[in-house]
């Protein structure tokens, strides 16, 4: 594990690198009056992405731990085990980041009539 450290260090410190040269300020928008809400489906709408960008994060994180306990098992069954729950966890989230729209499109419908 203490030899893995540096090799895993080498491979994002260049990474890390080409992110901070190649990062471009973002500006905020002329100040104004907040945007309305119109409606409970607009409501829904944008909740819909909330959850989606939520979801899909978490399981991105869940993938990248597996990942990496899986690199750094070093032949250790209890380690493999853990990185394919951790890969059976990025599944599922996944898998709901992909209905959370069908979910909430079904909400929508029941509750705007």
């Amino acid at each position: 594990m203490r030899r893995a450290l540096p090799r895993l260090a080498a491979l994002l410190a260049p990474a890390a690198l080409i992110l901070l040269l190649t990062a471009v300020p973002v500006w905020a928008a002329a100040p104004g009056p907040p945007p309305a809400v119109n409606d409970l489906a607009t409501v829904i709408n944008n909740l819909r992405y909330w959850v989606m960008s939520i979801i899909g994060g978490v399981a991105t994180l869940f993938l990248c731990l597996g990942g990496f306990r899986y690199l750094m098992a070093g032949g250790d069954p209890s380690e493999i085990e853990r990185a394919k729950t951790a890969f059976k966890s990025a599944a599922i989230g996944y898998a709901l980041a992909l209905l959370a729209p069908v979910i909430l499109t079904i909400l929508n419908s029941i509750l705007v009539r």
